[in-house]
């Protein structure tokens, strides 16, 4: 009787173990082994740092995606708004007068923040208020932010004027903290508070209730569009946290600026292990995600058997199959 208890016993315990769940850190740690046969430099310590930092931008707005898809919304619009808070951000500092150089880049950055708020809110309206498909509002949105940049731009780039605040700003992107770059530690920090609010707070359980089946959400007495408009304010100040980080890189933004950044932050939540149909959400997982964009990326660079001019093509690939690997997990389930 116990023999045939055990196998039983056995099963059960399998099928309760989330593949989903790992199989983002699985598929990191094979793309890592591979990286190293293709080419040994890939395991250099500064090459491992530079896919760290690289990371950070995707990494950061994937964050806020998590939140948006796990309500069962969608958002194409964060290229887009990229490009905006960043231009918008360096003609400010270029033309604003506040006291010391620090001074000036904090104004610049609670600026940043709030527009990144604001788009996010924008798009929050347009599907809660608006009561429009999300895929249409964002659609508009990417649209209009990308049109704003280039008319700011007046077609061209915007770049930082000031040779001494760029110096001065430098260190948020060329920076180290014990040894680890500083973007790394936006991506931890952003992710810690992002997995603490998904999973240890009221507002996630409400956002994946919402995603999950959004007619028993509201029986239930959640205020499904406060959610779903609080998952789209944090996905625009997560745009805005990643331009933060990505202005000191170049000093400048262009009308090309965030261009397919959408396409990447939402194939890091899907191969991270989020369901793009809502109600299941992974913050860790969406960061394994945009690593192994990341690395991906880098190994194609590093190699010679495909260029890195497809890296676009390889993404949309990605997408693809891990939506694919979802569909057959949830059915043996």
């Amino acid at each position: 009787m116990s023999g045939e208890l055990a196998p039983t016993k056995a099963a059960s315990r399998f099928q309760d173990f989330d593949l989903r769940a790992i199989a983002p850190f699985a598929a990191l740690a094979v793309l890592m082994v591979l990286g190293y046969f293709v080419n040994a430099r890939f395991i250099d310590l500064d090459n491992l740092t530079n896919v760290l930092a690289r990371s950070a931008f995707i990494a950061t707005i994937a964050v806020g995606a998590t939140f948006v898809i796990t309500a069962g919304g969608l958002d194409l619009s964060v290229g887009s708004m990229a490009a905006l808070v960043s231009g918008v951000m360096i003609l400010f500092l270029n033309k604003a007068m506040i006291g010391d150089g620090y001074m000036l880049l904090a104004t610049g950055m609670v600026l940043a923040l709030l527009l990144g708020g604001l788009c996010g809110a924008a798009n929050g309206l347009g599907v809660t208020a608006g009561r429009l498909e999300p895929f249409i509002v964002t659609l508009g949105t990417m649209a209009i932010f990308r049109s704003l940049l280039i008319w700011l731009a007046d077609g061209g780039s915007i770049a930082m004027k000031s040779m001494e605040l760029r110096a001065d700003y430098r260190p948020v992107y060329f920076g180290t903290i014990l040894g680890l770059p500083f973007p790394v530690w936006v991506i931890i920090a952003v992710a810690v508070i992002g997995a603490f609010l998904l999973y240890r707070t009221t507002f996630g359980r409400h956002v994946m209730a919402v995603g999950s089946n959004e007619d028993v959400a509201r029986y239930s007495g959640i205020s499904v569009g406060r959610v779903r408009m609080l998952t789209y304010i944090i996905q625009g100040l997560c745009v805005a946290i990643a331009v933060l980080v990505y202005v000191p890189r170049l000093g400048s933004t262009t009308s090309t600026t965030g261009l397919g950044w959408e396409l990447q932050a939402i194939t890091a939540v899907v191969v991270g292990g989020t369901a793009l149909r809502g109600g299941v959400g992974r913050i860790w997982g969406t960061i394994c995600g945009a690593l192994i964009l990341e690395v991906i990326s880098n190994i194609m660079v590093l190699s010679n058997f495909v260029s890195e001019y497809l890296v676009g093509a390889v993404q949309g690939a990605i997408i693809i199959i891990a939506m694919l690997v979802q569909r057959s997990l949830a059915r043996r389930n």
